[in-house]
């Protein structure tokens, strides 16, 4: 067995926000933890967390319409709606008590309240009012308004609605309190204030090659990519949270749990408006419907932004094939993924979204003009001048065995831990960093049941989110 260099409670593969929001809640719990991050590349929340590669939506359900599917009777399904909107409230009361407490910057550097809109056309019309019917039955979504006004529309986008037909049927849903959230700013912001507090570091630069089983935890072996020194370090606890790389290193644990899981990826891209007057009459995030067979990631919307203090403008996101787990990642992430293990639900499912892959193959083959063609259903007075391709993050969606040979392609997020709570890995994407305390919260309820049973780690918990009380 190898020997360890070191040795910590806490290993956190990763330096994005679901590791600094569980490095932050583990910190609250138990003051004496000894926790390490590391990340790759040579800045925090530079993958997914960072505000060009996400959409910056605060998700909660407010106005993402793929979280609210039509029954065939009629009805509109919104639990999963109110569960996200509950689910979003508990992180924003995690980042408010943070702010009190001085330990996060003023929420301006990192949060901005942003009307989120629903907008549809046509047929789509009576769905979005049953949808808002339904959703404002619940508390989460008091201030819904709702209207097929195209005049009261224009008032609330402008540009949504500036060169669209007269006669054309149209309605909107809108909530003032929406919000645009900075994921990459908030991650470095907790990252630093982590930092001071003695017992936790950041390493960058570092990859984490291996993963294997020791005595009492884990042993990693961690590379540093400046200098090409190979160090090992154990850990009693490991949480992966490297975004597309999360599945590889979760499989060279060896644990049963990551068998039968696989990985596809997509990536992503925006148009960004660089005319700012055109910028200036812009002030929601508009979310629209999804084209058929499109991915939930690909859902339009037209996004008002702010990044490194200027305000944004951004389109998309436009979906397209890539073999990357990552931005920076490797064109041969895809074919080392396929093991012996996934390979009968990775070629399933690949079988059964022909036409998903199809569709995602047509975007990544689109012109900057065809782009905008697209963009002027959202935006019907779009200038190609006006818009350039701005490269967003890449997603990877899960991949799960069905149990019977087959495969299910998964839209979202999971945490996968092993049997005896040692090791955790979060797969999946979206809505992932907008429910990270929930999430983090779930996965410490599984990894430390028994701390988390005692009365000290309950009551203090409850100082940061009294809602848990």
């Amino acid at each position: 067995m190898a020997r360890a260099d070191a040795r910590i409670d806490v290993a956190l593969i990763g330096g994005g926000v679901m590791s600094a929001t569980l490095a932050t809640l583990l910190r609250k719990l138990d003051p004496g933890l000894r926790m390490v991050a590391y990340e790759r590349l040579e800045r925090a929340a530079a993958e997914s967390s960072d505000a060009w590669n996400n959409a910056g939506t605060g998700h909660a359900g407010f106005c993402e319409l793929n979280y609210t599917p039509a029954n065939p009777d009629g009805t509109v399904d919104c639990s999963k709606a109110v569960k996200i909107a509950a689910q979003f409230a508990q992180t924003r009361e995690l980042w408010s008590a943070l702010v009190a407490a001085g330990e996060l910057p003023a929420e301006t550097t990192f949060l901005r309240e942003v009307p989120h809109i629903s907008f549809v056309t046509g047929g789509d019309v009576p769905y979005l009012r049953m949808r808002a019917e339904t959703l404002s039955k619940s508390p989460l979504f008091r201030g819904l308004e709702y209207t097929e006004d195209p005049g009261k529309i224009a008032e609330w986008i402008p540009l949504v609605m500036d060169g669209r037909e007269p006669e054309a049927q149209v309605a909107a849903t809108r909530v003032m309190r929406g919000t645009d959230v900075n994921f990459g700013a908030l991650t470095r912001s907790l990252v630093t204030w982590i930092d001071e507090v003695s017992g936790f570091a950041i390493e960058l630069g570092r990859e984490v090659r291996d993963i294997t089983r020791a005595d009492d935890g884990w042993l990693l072996e961690i590379k540093n990519l400046a200098t090409g020194d190979v160090r090992t370090v154990h850990a009693k606890f490991v949480f992966i949270g490297a975004g597309g790389y999360s599945l590889k290193l979760l499989e060279k644990s060896g644990i049963p749990e990551a068998r039968g899981y696989g990985a596809f990826p997509v990536s992503g891209q925006w148009l960004r408006c660089t005319n700012r007057d055109v910028i200036a009459r812009h002030h929601a995030k508009v979310y629209g419907m999804a084209e058929v067979g499109a991915p939930p990631m690909s859902v339009p919307h037209l996004d008002t932004r702010w990044i490194d203090g200027s305000q944004e403008l951004l389109f998309g996101p436009y979906a397209g094939i890539t073999t990357k787990f990552l931005k920076e990642g490797s064109w041969l992430d895809l074919l080392r993924s396929v093991g012996i293990h996934n390979i009968r639900p990775v070629m399933a499912a690949g079988i059964e979204n022909m036409n998903l892959t199809r569709y995602l193959v047509g975007q990544a083959m689109l012109s900057t003009e065809e782009r905008v063609n697209l963009l002027r259903r959202y935006c019907p007075s779009a200038r190609d001048e006006d818009w350039e391709v701005q490269i967003a993050g890449l997603r990877v969606q899960i991949i799960k065995s069905d149990g019977k040979g087959g495969g299910d392609l998964k839209f979202g997020t999971e945490v996968v831990t092993s049997a005896d709570g040692s090791i955790a890995a979060l797969l999946g994407a979206s809505p992932g960093a907008s429910t990270a305390v929930s999430i983090m919260l779930e996965l410490i309820q599984r990894c430390f049941p028994d701390q988390w049973a005692t009365t000290a780690w309950r009551s203090r918990i409850a100082y940061w989110l009294p809602s848990l009380g």
